[in-house]
């Protein structure tokens, strides 16, 4: 068993070998994976130690405390939080060692080609069609809302391989090349005036039958997997106390006293307690992790966290007045990263509309707690036993 002396000292060992400030930062990322260190629950040779998943905070201080790179995991947060799990579930042996190694080390940044504008809450009636031709599959139609397809070299990829079953049934998930002929990624731009999304536009795109991760026809299954991970890496970051949206407004209020009111007094107690209350839940949630994949809980997480954006923001702008309506630039712009709590209170306000659309709608999410989570009976669905092709659209 891999315990925390253990990990200490395997840690100390690396850093030995590799000093922080005598190594070149991608060298000694590489190193880290290598020596099992990147995600100690992972299996060994894959980057970790098949240890538990909660002595990973145990590896991240001693090499915070020695001034060690990080793999800025911003940047690529697709990848770590929902590709990388993905991978590792359903994965072939050759297909683990491809990816996974520059995926943590950020090397290869991924995006999701999951929503579509004609599927976007109904994921399942996705229309994007992959034809199996010999060895390949011949890919066509359109993704939305996607997320660093501008910076991302792979995609994970839902298509539809038969139309003439359900819905949930015709599914393939696929590891989309963006570098590919037929890949067309077109800025989408937002009402913060940047372009953090994109339409991704797929046209006779070629993806290897070696590409395709798990079996024909069970890409939603699969796609589960990476929607968990999803809401739980969304709603279920590792924050310290005021951390998020909570931290610019409560330092406002600390150091503007002839902003406050009564009022806004009231409502930002109510919300310092609930963004509270919300972190130390996930910091339960990351540690009920430990002992398996994800499942329905994190959507729970999920809509607090855009709820709770949505209202610290409004109340920072009402506590600002006047400057809470300035706005500090609208060039169009295509960041390499999502930041929810960065520039000012304008774009922070803006940018929390979002978040209860991104990572499955606040209406769908509903539903998954109360059907998946409370056990409440389902809504009536009458597209579940009707094959893809004979529904409305």
């Amino acid at each position: 068993m891999t315990d925390a002396a253990e990990l200490k000292r395997r840690t100390a060992e690396l850093l030995a070998a590799h000093p922080p400030a005598g190594t070149d930062r991608l060298d000694f990322l590489k190193a880290r994976f290598d020596a099992g260190l990147a995600w100690v629950h992972y299996p060994e040779g894959l980057g970790g130690l098949g240890a538990a998943r909660s002595l990973q905070a145990v590896v991240d201080a001693e090499l915070e405390a020695a001034g060690a790179p990080d793999n800025d995991p911003r940047r690529n947060g697709i990848g770590l939080g929902m590709a990388a799990p993905t991978i590792l579930k359903y994965g072939t042996d050759e297909q683990k060692q491809r990816f996974l190694r520059p995926l943590w080390t950020g090397e290869e940044v991924w995006c999701q080609l999951f929503s579509e504008p004609g599927a976007g809450s109904d994921l399942a009636g996705l229309g994007t069609r992959a034809v199996h031709e010999g060895d390949e599959w011949v890919v066509n139609g359109q993704k939305v809302w996607t997320s660093s397809a501008h910076n991302a070299r792979w995609a994970i990829l839902i298509a539809r391989t038969d139309p003439d079953v359900p819905k949930h049934a015709g599914i393939t998930y696929f590891l989309c090349d963006m570098t590919d002929p037929g890949v067309d990624v077109r800025p989408l731009r937002q009402i913060t005036g940047e372009a953090e999304f994109n339409e991704v536009f797929l046209t006779d795109v070629r993806i290897p039958d070696s590409r395709r991760l798990g079996e024909i026809g069970d890409g939603w299954r699969v796609a589960q997997t990476t929607l968990n991970n999803e809401r739980v890496a969304i709603g279920g970051m590792r924050l310290p106390r005021e951390g998020g949206m909570i931290g610019p407004v409560s330092k406002t209020w600390r150091e503007r006293p002839e902003l406050r009111t009564h009022d806004l007094h009231q409502r930002l107690l109510k919300l310092w307690v609930e963004a509270e209350v919300a972190r130390l839940t996930g910091e339960r949630l990351r540690q009920q992790l430990a002992l398996g994949q994800p499942g329905p809980e994190g959507a729970g997480m999920k809509l607090a966290f855009a709820r709770l954006n949505q209202e610290i923001s409004g109340l920072e702008v009402e506590l600002r007045g006047e400057e809470g309506l300035l706005y500090d630039d609208w060039t169009m712009r295509r960041p390499e990263l999502v930041d929810f709590t960065g520039r000012d209170a304008g774009y922070r306000y803006l940018r929390s509309k979002g978040n209860s659309i991104e990572g499955g709608t606040s209406e769908v999410l509903l539903n998954i707690v109360a059907e998946r989570v409370l056990g409440l009976p389902s809504e009536p669905r009458t597209d579940k036993d009707v094959a893809w092709k004979d529904l409305s659209r």
